[in-house]
């Protein structure tokens, strides 16, 4: 089975600082993996190069079965292509229902034409139900956003991802602020979404991680440490040095 997001041999600096170093990563369709490394190990690099909010100064990031570049892309000729991105805090409309969210974010055409003409079609009903389903949220789709709770609101987040139909989600630290019920739910979300489409998650929270249950990747100094069960890289003596070892934050 051929990797559906390949970065091979990846260098980036700013100013001076190698933020990323000869990083070579790849992730198969239909996975779910944890990235985790102390502060300043490129965790948040990686994510703009493959998402095209930074450009690497060397290397090669490429995309499906075809291997398309990413490196020639736009982020949104990339996010078109199928790759999501969560950030940390919630980004929802706070104003508008989780109904409105969710059907404001679905894959349709995006041109002024369609936009300005747009009318809700059974079928888009019917994918908002099944999306707010997925996610948890069924009972509160005419609720507005921003009376949600935080875990909820990054639920509906994912939800909005997943209306564009990305064969891959990058979410970053999707357990913080979240109360323990919330975790719970999230784990149990990120690991169904993992059965049809790739997850990476990047996240600080070992707990987390293990309940995840799913391959670790370690970067430190922008490079890979150590891969494997969250047992086996915790075991690893580097990993255990690094984490132990080191302070600061970039």
């Amino acid at each position: 089975m051929s990797a559906l997001l390949e970065v091979a041999g990846v260098s980036v600096s700013f100013d001076g600082f190698k933020a990323i170093n000869d990083l070579s990563f790849e992730i198969d369709p239909a996975s779910l993996r944890a990235i985790i490394g102390p502060n300043g190990a490129g965790k948040t690099t990686f994510m703009d190069i493959v998402t095209g909010k930074t450009r690497p100064d060397k290397g090669r990031v490429t995309w499906g079965e075809h291997n398309i570049s990413l490196l020639r892309k736009s982020e949104a000729e990339i996010a078109r292509l199928g790759i999501g991105r969560k950030f940390q805090r919630p980004t929802v409309f706070e104003d508008q229902t989780v109904f409105e969210n969710l059907i404001m974010a679905l894959k349709n055409p995006r041109n002024t034409w369609s936009t300005l003409f747009y009318k809700r079609t059974e079928p888009d009903i019917e994918r908002v139900e099944g999306l707010a389903r997925e996610i948890g949220l069924i009972s509160e789709l005419r609720r507005r956003s921003g009376e949600l709770s935080h875990g909820q609101k990054q639920w509906l987040e994912i939800g909005m991802l997943l209306a564009q139909d990305p064969q891959l989600l990058l979410v970053d630290e999707p357990a913080a602020g979240m109360t323990v019920g919330e975790r719970e739910h999230t784990t149990r979300l990120l690991r169904e979404v993992a059965k049809t489409r790739s997850v990476i998650v990047v996240e600080h929270d070992m707990e987390f991680v293990r309940q995840l249950n799913c391959r670790v990747t370690v970067l430190h100094e922008g490079s890979v440490l150590a891969e494997g069960s969250l047992d086996h890289v915790t075991n690893d003596q580097r990993v255990i040095e690094v984490y132990l070892g080191r302070s600061g934050e970039r």
